[in-house]
């Protein structure tokens, strides 16, 4: 029996990008049954000009009447998607740096049921990097590693990377309300697909950097993101380690984070003290400060270990498929 192949949706929100919009339009292949074009409120009226330019009839140019950043226009791709019964969202940007001929790449592993998100990776080849602005690389160092914290994906990185594609299971039973909408919608998409227990798999690719403006300036939204990346870390522990279930990791987590704090404020506080009174610490003290920080140490790598390991290892839209394959048999 011959496997029907997935209809195909690329979503491109449009902001700011009047000068090349046209152009990756016109490099999307003809696999593609949908091209959703989000007017996120552009000022260079992007998606009335491809209304009056462009002659490609999969596309459908939809208008925000206020700007919803770069999730909000994704949101409303993935609703317009999922009402048409499309089966896999591409998203691109419109500015030229993520080239459609690497779509397949993406597509391929949600469609043979390997992962149900894909996103790109900046990194994977190392000889391409001396491509790359070294603020952007040591940005991007500093946000892979809080987003590892706060997803959960401990194997991916290049969290901010915006091409992405997405099975439409996947898409339905995410919260899409409560996605972030500004910049930080890429890294608040993976803590969310966390939540759901997506297998989210990165796709080696290459940025390209011409003549495009970049509208994020990661110096600006540092702090912004240190911020909310410590805020889904402490749901993200508190939802999988002690609201759904407890486990051997909980208790680590549990113990060995007070644990691991009291020694190291007591031994800072005696080690302050004695020198401020100019007199030797007591071993008896050096002794409790010392194995607390070592206990409690120990416990945190234990609960690491294990988080390392939980990392989703299953497409969940394949269980969605089996459930409605069973109904329809049932059913019939």
């Amino acid at each position: 029996m011959r496997t029907q192949q997935p209809k195909i949706a690329v979503i491109i929100p449009a902001y700011k990008v009047l000068p090349f919009i046209l152009d990756v339009i016109a490099r999307i292949g003809p696999d593609v049954s949908r091209i959703f074009v989000i007017d996120d409120a552009c000022p260079d009226n992007s998606g009335r000009f491809v209304v009056e330019n462009c002659q490609d009839s999969r596309v459908e140019v939809i208008f925000h009447k206020e700007n919803q950043g770069v999730g909000g226009a994704v949101m409303t791709g993935y609703a317009a998607a999922i009402r048409e019964g499309l089966d896999i969202f591409v998203k691109i940007d419109g500015d030229g740096q993520m080239n459609p001929a690497l779509i397949d790449d993406f597509i391929v592993p949600i469609s043979l049921g390997h992962a149900d998100y894909t996103k790109g990776n900046r990194f994977y080849d190392l000889t391409n990097i001396g491509t790359m602005p070294k603020i952007r690389i040591l940005g991007n160092a500093a946000l892979s590693f809080m987003a590892k914290l706060s997803t959960g994906y401990w194997d991916l990185f290049d969290p901010t990377n915006g091409y992405t594609a997405i099975h439409r299971e996947a898409a339905k039973v995410l919260p899409l309300e409560r996605i972030s909408r500004r910049y930080f919608f890429e890294t608040d998409m993976l803590f969310r697909l966390g939540t759901i227990r997506a297998k989210v798999v990165d796709v080696p690719m290459n940025a390209v950097y011409g003549e495009e403006v970049s509208n994020l300036k990661i110096s600006k939204i540092f702090g912004e993101f240190l911020r909310k990346h410590a805020a889904n870390t402490g749901k993200r522990i508190f939802y999988n380690y002690f609201l759904r279930g407890m486990s051997v990791a909980s208790l680590e987590l549990l113990f060995g984070l007070p644990i691991f704090v009291f020694g190291v404020i007591f031994g800072l506080y005696h080690w302050i003290n004695s020198a401020y009174q100019n007199i030797f610490t007591p071993i008896g003290t050096i002794m409790i400060s010392a194995l607390s920080i070592l206990c409690g140490l120990q416990l945190m790598l234990a609960f690491l270990s294990f988080d390392f390991a939980s990392v989703p290892r299953h497409a969940l839209h394949l269980a969605h498929s089996h459930q409605h394959t069973s109904s329809t048999r049932t059913t019939s």
